[in-house]
């Protein structure tokens, strides 16, 4: 299975073609592989199996995009030397220990990363998944798809709805078909998703075309209270860039999309995210008939599913303008409550219902809530908290917003506890009553 192990690297032979992988920190890398490609505004064709050796680029493929200073505060200043602007984003990357058995089968992750359909890609320094292959003994893949415009909105001839659904389903087609030959088990492959990478998730487990792809699913603090009546919305916003055509400039598309957006507010939260997956397009269903579907769906999947305590304090927290007027006194109460408030309705309550419905029709789920526990830490445990607990990195974090009234130490210890307890449910679908369950983490089978 490899080769040339004195330089550190691998050839990883698999029905995909010989593909070339970095063996580095402990583990071995096969990096931003594409395992698809589309022109735009078109479904996204599979990449037929190649002759010659597959080798990883220099920089990171990344979907045009708006930085988000919000991200930039909160969780570090992106290198934009290290990436490389493309439509055509459907790339996977594979990690694995660099010591295993020949005929090893390891349990597979696959990380579809969040970003409200509209920013980041599957390969961040702050979801580097080194951490997590190296103690648990896994396959962690990592999926980057089209986003925003170029992948999710849409509604006819001219531009289908759901690519970016389309281009993750190809991307679990090409693991299933190849991730043997990297040691994973094509029999245990579990989703994991954050934000409205979760969201996908869930959606994937109603689409068309996904039969045998996966067999588990977790999802982190997916905004499934805004899934709901968004179509007049997206039909909205579909009409305002209709001028943006297979043939307008990239550029332009990325700086005027957003002056259509301030327009949404009338639609009152899902405004907050104006790209989504569309209900009645492939390969969807109608809005009508989805819990129906998830229900049908629940002896398919197993389901660990939950939230942070303090979700929009990322937002509201982060808001310059809302701390200089409630950051205090009886101030302080109405942001607190702000964010009790619609961290239930967009993550909280919507979980909770998913998590019972699956279990009324005979499914196996568990729901948690992730919470702070530090007496100082001003963002609480805040969207996106649960990141550097799952993937550790205190190299990417360590300039974050967001965590700098925490020692890194909390971090890693929970965090170890946590990728232990998501790795066991990935294994068997179950966390045993003796497991060791970090300090922070609240955690029931419904």
């Amino acid at each position: 299975m490899t080769t040339q192990q004195n330089v550190g690297i691998y050839t990883f032979q698999a029905p995909f073609g010989k593909i070339l992988a970095l063996k580095e920190d402990g583990i071995i890398k096969a990096r931003s592989i594409r395992y698809a490609r589309s022109e735009r505004f078109q479904e996204p064709v599979p990449v037929q199996p190649s002759a010659s050796e597959i080798i990883f680029p220099d920089k990171i493929p990344v979907c045009p995009q708006n930085l988000s200073t919000l991200l930039d505060k909160l969780i570090g200043k992106t290198d934009l030397d290290l990436f490389d602007v493309e439509e055509s984003t459907q790339y996977v990357s594979v990690y694995r220990p660099d010591v295993f058995e020949q005929d090893e089968k390891l349990p597979v992750i696959v990380w579809i990363h969040g970003g409200s359909y509209e920013i980041g890609c599957g390969d961040l320094a702050t979801a580097d998944p080194t951490d997590w292959v190296k103690e648990q003994n896994i396959v962690l893949v990592s999926v980057s798809y089209r986003l925003g415009i170029f992948g999710f909105l849409g509604g006819n001839e001219k531009r289908p709805a759901n690519l970016g659904l389309f281009d993750i389903i190809e991307a679990l087609k090409w693991i299933k078909a190849n991730i043997e030959s990297f040691g994973g088990d094509t029999e245990n492959i579990t989703l994991f998703g954050q934000s409205s990478g979760g969201d996908a998730i869930a959606h994937l487990m109603i689409s068309e075309g996904v039969e045998g792809l996966f067999h588990r699913v977790i999802i982190h603090s997916a905004p499934l209270g805004l899934r709901n009546e968004r179509k007049k919305m997206s039909s909205e916003f579909l009409s305002k860039t209709e001028h943006f055509t297979a043939e307008t400039d990239i550029l332009e598309i990325i700086e005027n999309y957003k002056n259509f957006v301030p327009s949404f507010l009338r639609y009152g939260l899902k405004a907050a995210m104006p790209f989504g997956v569309q209900y009645g397009f492939p390969p969807l269903c109608n809005e009508n008939e989805v819990m129906e579907k998830w229900m049908l769906s629940a002896k398919k999947y197993d389901l660990l599913i939950g939230l942070n305590e303090d979700e929009t304090a990322f937002y509201l927290k982060a808001s310059d303008s809302w701390n200089k007027y409630f950051n205090q006194g009886f101030g302080k109460k109405i942001l607190n409550k702000a964010i009790r408030v619609t961290t239930d309705i967009i993550y909280g309550k919507p979980a909770e219902t998913f998590a019972e419905n699956y279990a009324v029709a005979g499914g196996n789920a568990y729901i948690f809530k992730i919470h702070s526990r530090l007496i100082n830490n001003f963002f609480g445990a805040a969207h996106a908290f649960d990141l550097p607990l799952i993937f550790g990195n205190e190299i990417a974090w360590k300039s974050s917003g967001l965590l700098k009234d925490i020692p890194w130490k909390y971090m890693q210890e929970n965090g170890r506890k946590l990728r232990r307890l998501w790795t066991e449910f990935a294994r068997s679908g179950k966390i045993s009553d003796n497991s060791d369950i970090p300090d922070l983490l609240e955690l029931r089978k419904v």
